[in-house]
């Protein structure tokens, strides 16, 4: 090999490193925003990147009419490592035609996805993107549909994280909306079907970038999004700490980290958490953060549907997907999104072999006109499909309210629930005993001399009689009724018991989930 030969290769690969220049460099940091490829370099493990298709020339290079060539054409590809862990990532480079989906743009992103699914790792997309390359037409839109593709086919195959760090609109944001989860960075992110301009022609209303799509508003209203970052440094070590929960595909078993807590640890904080009155609220994140190990809850989607909580977790080491009712929003009650939330959440740790541990205080699906004609019923029934198809372990700790149709669904006994345990202060019942009062004794107290004290007195009957967890456990619908202290040991215990758990749904192409 001749020595030009080498400096040839040296020249293009130092070419390949610059982007679009060092103005444009600049404004990306003005902006508050990182280059692709410092990205990557603070995603991964030092010195572990490799990347692939950096001499990628864009199409219809024409510097006589603006179109000058870049290699790399916008993009940025290759594998690393995430704590000693390979996986496949893609970085678009606004620096370079604004990040724009050209051919070979979209070309890159897909040889990454497939080679993902050939050796079974996971992808990370860090988007950054002013949208199709109008200049290339209808080539870019069939790239943005080549990529679409490819996210639908790894769905459930291999975990697909997605980071917005700048713009994306258009068909774009359908690639990141197929993934798992979806990041995004207060004040430099946005995601919109259509932009504030064509809102404002078809419909005259006047919204800003961010209050069309921007972090806050995709975190707390629409849901599209599971994270939100203060900003790239911020987002770049959240994917680093859930890549920890995640397997590498849906054959691999979930990464095990080194127990951070003793497994026979017992709080006895819990054994007095439950307030006495059953309409008083309390915290259920409280009762997550003292059963599982210590610092390693990891909320998703914080923001949005509070009602109910959802998140990874370890317990003694080994990864859980945590679903809790939350008594402090709304009574802990299941609405349309609550419900949404969670089905979506269960799914994704059924399909890589996440076990499901429940914290259950919920008095039942949230009533009203807005919430029936809104389809809660379909809403609803996604929730109870997610926990009646997934075959990983399913735990279930009831806390207190466990009332109706949604004792059923909140992985009950009678949908394959594994370990069904109950606190002495659970309430398992059609209904709370106020309700069910008023309705089975309707005639009984309004002909009483007291009616205020008959219902008082009723009440109370029925509350020993129905509102307990021990009618259930007599029918073996809960497996034990234990002391809150105990609830870490008798987890773990089950855990440990269920690894070897093997369970499967009837043959089938897919079922047909309420959509």
């Amino acid at each position: 090999m001749t020595r030009p030969q080498l400096d040839h290769l040296r020249e293009l690969r130092h070419k390949a490193l610059e982007g679009g220049g060092s103005e444009r460099v600049k404004a990306q940091h003005e902006k508050g925003k990182l280059t692709a490829r410092e990205r990557i370099a603070r995603l991964l493990d030092p010195d572990t990147f490799v990347e692939i298709d950096a001499l990628v020339l864009n199409r219809g290079v024409d510097p006589a009419a603006g179109t000058p060539a870049f290699l790399g054409d916008g993009v940025v590809t290759g594998h690393g490592k995430i704590d000693g862990r390979d996986l496949f990532v893609f970085s678009q480079d606004f620096t370079v035609f604004g990040g724009s989906l050209g051919k070979g743009h979209a070309e890159k992103i897909c040889k990454v996805m497939d080679l993902a699914l050939k050796t079974g790792l996971p992808v990370v997309g860090l988007n950054d993107s002013g949208g199709a390359r109008i200049q290339e037409g209808v080539v870019s839109l069939g790239g943005y549909a080549d990529i679409f593709l490819r996210n639908t086919l790894a769905s459930g195959v291999v975990p697909q994280v997605s980071a917005i760090l700048g713009p994306c609109a258009g068909g774009a944001v359908y690639s990141p909306a197929i993934t798992d989860f979806v990041l995004m960075v207060d004040k430099t992110s946005t995601m919109y079907v259509t932009g504030p301009n064509v809102v404002k022609t078809v419909t005259k209303e006047e919204v800003s970038h961010d209050d069309l799509g921007g972090a806050h508003v995709h975190n707390e209203k629409s849901g599209v999004a599971h994270f939100l970052a203060a900003d790239d440094d911020d987002c770049l070590a959240m994917i680093r700490r859930l890549m920890g929960y995640l397997p590498a595909n849906n054959l691999a078993e979930p990464p095990r980290a080194a127990p951070s807590d003793p497994t026979d640890r017992a709080d006895a904080d819990l054994d007095a958490l439950i307030p006495d009155a059953p309409n008083k609220p309390y915290d259920v994140k409280e009762v997550i953060s003292r059963v599982v190990d210590a610092e390693s809850f990891f909320e998703v989607h914080e923001r949005f549907a509070a009602n109910v909580v959802v998140g990874f977790a370890r317990l003694s080491g080994f990864p859980v997907g945590v679903i809790a009712n939350q008594p402090a929003v709304l009574a802990g009650v299941l609405d349309m999104n609550a419900s949404v939330k969670a089905a979506r959440f269960i799914r994704f740790c059924d399909a890589f072999n996440i076990p499901l541990v429940t914290f259950e205080d919920v008095p039942g699906f949230m009533p009203g006109t807005a919430q029936e004609h809104g389809g809660i019923i379909r809403h609803g029934a996604k929730l109870l499909y997610a926990y009646c198809e997934a075959t990983v372990p399913k735990l279930t700790v009831i806390l207190r309210k466990a009332y109706g149709g949604a004792y059923d669904v909140m992985s009950s006994k009678h949908i394959r629930g594994d370990l069904n345990l109950a606190w002495p202060t659970a309430e398992i019942a059609v209904m709370g005993p106020q309700g069910a009062v008023e309705i089975i004794y309707k005639k009984e107290i309004s002909q009483a001399q007291d009616p205020k004290a008959k219902e008082a007195e009723l009440v109370k009957e029925y509350t020993s009689t129905f509102a307990n967890p021990y009618v259930a456990a007599s029918r073996g619908y809960i497996d034990d009724v234990i002391e809150p202290h105990e609830t870490r040991q008798r987890l773990i215990a089950g855990l440990q018991l269920l690894r070897t758990k093997r369970d499967k749904n009837p043959p089938k192409k897919h079922g047909n989930i309420p959509l």
